[in-house]
């Protein structure tokens, strides 16, 4: 029933687009490329990319997992009209099917790209799972580069009169990136190394932890409807007890209701909340990719350095 329902709304939405003017190419009185991107953190780095010279539609909301999205009519509607797609892959959009399904039907595979194409994945841990791609390689800095390239090679393929435009501002966006990166490196000396254990909900951190020097300790390993369970929780009580961890913290697009019966159940506060798998809303610290980094840098050094 919800794929009919689905189908029928993405049918009813291409007939209205029909009705409209349709599609606007870079060469057309807009002059701008329409880019869709499935989520708000790889907005975010088109944005830097596209500067003015592109219009650019984020698909799942902020705040919002997009590894159980339901795409909305606007959405079918933006993706009809694009000129380039990006998203991530690695098991994230195309877990659910959800989002290949949306290039199904409105026939834009050809002008999809995936923006990890050049990460060497990690994989999940839990049984039966073992060959599912962990989808959050952009926690890891230099993963988030490689997005960057692909997504710049990408756009100057689609508006090549613009190529020098696009270069300087990747120069520029990487520049900046390689800082953030070296800043996170250097902050974690601060916290000791036996307590370099990030307790999550989810379990995310397992990029930012290779790269960063952690060991990534969670309730459940990918968001799913099998969360919180008894062996999940116990697991996750008894490792906190054992590393004595001073602090716990909780993902801004999860519910923090079982992470707060595990602060409950075990003493250890939860020091804040960190970003995964969105951006905070414009205006809110962490409303960048950047930024975002940097605030989940900060906050776990401060919550484990206690």
């Amino acid at each position: 029933m919800k794929t009919y329902a689905f189908g029928v709304i993405v049918l009813f939405t291409l007939l209205l687009s029909a009705c409209s003017n349709g599609n606007s190419p870079p060469g057309s009185s807009e002059g701008k490329l329409k880019i869709v991107a499935t989520y708000s953190i790889i907005a975010d780095m088109v944005e830097n990319i596209a500067g003015d010279k592109a219009e650019v539609y984020s698909m799942v909301p902020i705040g919002t997992d997009p590894h159980m999205y339901d795409p909305l009519p606007q959405d079918t509607r933006k993706v009809s009209e694009s000129d380039l797609i990006f998203y991530n892959g690695l098991n994230l959009e195309t877990g659910k099917g959800w989002f290949q399904s949306l290039l199904k039907v409105t026939n834009k595979t050809d002008v999809a790209f995936v923006v990890s194409e050049e990460v060497a994945p990690l994989y999940l841990s839990e049984k039966g799972k073992e060959s599912q791609e962990d989808p959050h390689a952009w926690l890891d800095i230099q993963n988030g580069i490689k997005y960057v390239d692909l997504i710049t090679k990408r756009i100057i393929e689609a508006d090549p009169d613009n190529k020098d435009y696009y270069l300087q501002n990747q120069a520029n966006y990487v520049a900046q990136l390689e800082e953030t990166d070296q800043y996170a490196k250097q902050e974690i000396q601060k916290i000791p190394a036996e307590k370099r254990v990030l307790v999550t909900s989810e379990g995310a951190f397992k990029y930012f932890s290779k790269a960063y020097g952690f060991e990534a300790a969670y309730i459940w390993e990918i968001n799913t409807d099998n969360q919180g369970t008894p062996d999940q929780m116990n697991h996750i009580i008894k490792t906190i007890n054992y590393y004595q961890i001073p602090a716990l913290f909780v993902e801004t697009s999860v519910n923090p209701k079982t992470m707060e019966t595990v602060s409950n159940e075990t003493g250890v506060p939860i020091h804040s909340k960190i970003f995964t798998d969105s951006l905070a809303k414009k205006g809110e610290p962490g409303d960048t990719y950047i930024t975002m980094v940097k605030w989940n840098i900060d906050k776990v050094v401060e919550g484990l350095s206690q």
